[in-house]
C-alpha cells in the first residue's frame, strides 16, 4: 500500500499498486497550485480512506484538461483523484515512496528562469506528443 494525505490529515487515501508514471509540469497553473510533480494512478488501485467530503473542485477552463481538487480545510492541492480510469494526483500528497520517478517534463517553455531541471527525463515544450509507430 502507498498512503497519501493532505497537510491537515483530514483527507487520506491509499494506492494498492504503484502509480503508472510520474511527470513534472512546468505550466503556470500547476506551479501556482503547488502540484507540478504528479503521478498517474489507475482508478481501480485508488481508495479513499477518509475525508472525501472535504474535497473541493476547481473546474478547468479551456485549454486545460484537468479540474483541480484540493482540501477545503488546509488547501492542499490533490490533483484530480477519481477523474476517470486513470488520473493524475499530486505526488507531494504521497506519504510513501511511489516507486516511480519523473518520466518526462511538460511545458518547459513556461518554466521559470530560476528553476533548473536536474534530471535526464525527456522534455516537452507543451503536452507530450505520442510518437507514431
Amino acid at each position: 500500500m502507498i498512503a497519501g494525505s493532505c497537510c491537515c490529515g483530514g483527507i487520506s487515501f491509499e494506492l494498492s499498486e504503484p502509480p503508472t508514471m510520474m511527470a513534472a509540469c512546468h505550466c503556470s497553473r500547476c506551479r501556482k497550485v503547488g502540484a507540478s510533480t504528479f503521478v498517474f494512478v489507475r482508478a481501480d488501485t485508488f481508495r479513499w480512506v477518509r475525508g472525501q467530503d472535504m474535497v473541493q473542485r476547481y473546474e478547468a477552463a479551456s485549454p486545460y484538461k484537468y479540474d483541480r481538487c484540493f482540501c477545503s480545510r488546509c488547501g492542499t492541492a490533490l490533483g484530480e483523484p477519481g477523474g476517470g480510469e486513470s488520473f493524475p494526483i499530486n505526488a507531494n500528497c504521497l506519504d510513501d515512496d511511489p516507486q516511480v520517478r519523473v518520466h518526462f517534463h511538460e511545458f518547459v517553455t513556461e518554466k521559470p528562469a530560476w528553476y533548473d531541471i536536474c534530471d535526464s527525463a525527456v522534455q516537452f515544450d507543451g503536452h507530450p506528443v505520442k510518437s507514431e509507430e
